[in-house]
């Protein structure tokens, strides 16, 4: 069976990983601090700050910038639950925008419709690695929380996604574009607001009980994301020679393929086609032939609410597949996933 997503490790990254255990010092300390430094310096910010989830990163960035209760922070109904944890954890109130086809991300007209005098912040994704087009976004006057959990090293506008909004969040999830087992990072050029976040990520030895939280990054996954952050670069040039290799054996087939990837804006950390077939049979067919393919979103957050008015992320809710691509997938597992595509929708 070709796995939907497994991580990329090598014998380099269990080393650094076994310097740190070696050395007694497992939890947060140099490495982490190190950690920080690199992912700065790589996403073109000034500072950031470590975390134990991209989860936490968001709720930490949100309490940063002040969302609490009686704020509304909007989001994508197109999207993984983290996003509405996150702003419902600081007590604001979750505002649901629509799907824009071009990004698979938000639609930034739709976002302009739901802002009122309470909007405190809007959270952008650059979904599946495709750099989502901030500046719409910063037209509108409100704080943006770049979403890069699936997007480090694409690039928006010529520039690294993450360095135009007002903080920018990472995950290293064990499939993310590198990892550190669980993990996260804020990063941005505001001193005062990244002081806050680390003064938030953990509350020991200190003189008031303001709450805070144990959100702190290990040195084992600080050493692990080290590692592969040495090798980022390699990462996003196999995932798209990937991606080519798919633009050309599925060429002919009856399905969609991701947005424009031109001037560096993706790194294919999903390649999601749109498909007119029931996809849960698809999906069932596509196993029995050894290859694992998956929704790239479980379902939109609006679903889960009971709610309507979102015709694009209901429409990718129900067209979306999200197929293998990840470094270390080999040339003859990208033929065989095509092969099985290939199959399943047979060429006019």
């Amino acid at each position: 069976m070709i796995p939907h997503s497994r991580p990329t490790l090598s014998e380099a990254d269990a080393e650094a990983v076994a310097r740190v255990v070696l050395s007694g010092q497992i939890a947060q300390g140099r490495e982490v601090e190190a950690f920080e430094r690199e992912i700065a310096t790589f996403a073109g910010q000034r500072d950031a700050v470590a975390v134990s989830s991209g989860t936490a990163a968001l709720h930490l960035a949100l309490l940063a910038l002040g969302v609490g209760p009686g704020a509304e922070v909007v989001i994508p109904t197109y999207v993984c639950d983290a996003l509405h944890h996150a702003v419902t954890h600081t007590g604001a109130t979750p505002v649901l925008a629509d799907a824009d086809p071009a990004t698979l991300g938000l639609d930034p007209d739709d976002v302009k419709r739901r802002l009122t005098a309470r909007t405190k912040a809007v959270i952008l994704p650059h979904a599946f690695g495709l750099a989502a087009g901030v500046e719409a976004f910063l037209a509108m006057g409100v704080p943006v929380v770049e979403d890069c959990a699936q997007a480090v090293g694409a690039l928006d506008g010529g520039r690294p996604v993450g360095t135009r909004g007002a903080l920018a969040v990472f995950s290293f999830y064990a499939t993310k574009m590198l990892t550190t087992g669980e993990g996260g990072m804020v990063a941005g050029s505001d001193p005062a607001l990244l002081a806050r976040i680390r003064d938030l990520r953990e509350y020991d030895e200190r003189e008031d009980l303001t709450p805070r939280f144990n959100y702190k990054l290990t040195n084992l996954g600080a050493a692990l994301g080290r590692s592969q952050l040495r090798r980022l670069a390699e990462f996003i040039q196999r995932r798209r020679t990937i991606a080519a290799a798919y633009g050309r054996l599925l060429v002919g087939l009856p399905c969609q393929f991701p947005p424009d990837a031109s001037r560096g804006r993706h790194v294919y950390h999903r390649f999601v086609i749109q498909v007119e077939r029931p996809l849960e049979r698809l999906i069932e067919r596509l196993e029995q032939r050894g290859v694992q393919c998956r929704r790239p979103v479980f379902r939109p957050l609006h679903r889960a609410l009971g709610a309507g008015g979102f015709p694009q992320a209901d429409l990718l809710g129900e067209r979306s597949l999200s197929i293998p691509c990840y470094p270390s997938l080999t040339d003859g597992e990208v033929e065989q996933v095509a092969a099985a595509l290939a199959g399943e929708l047979p060429r006019s």
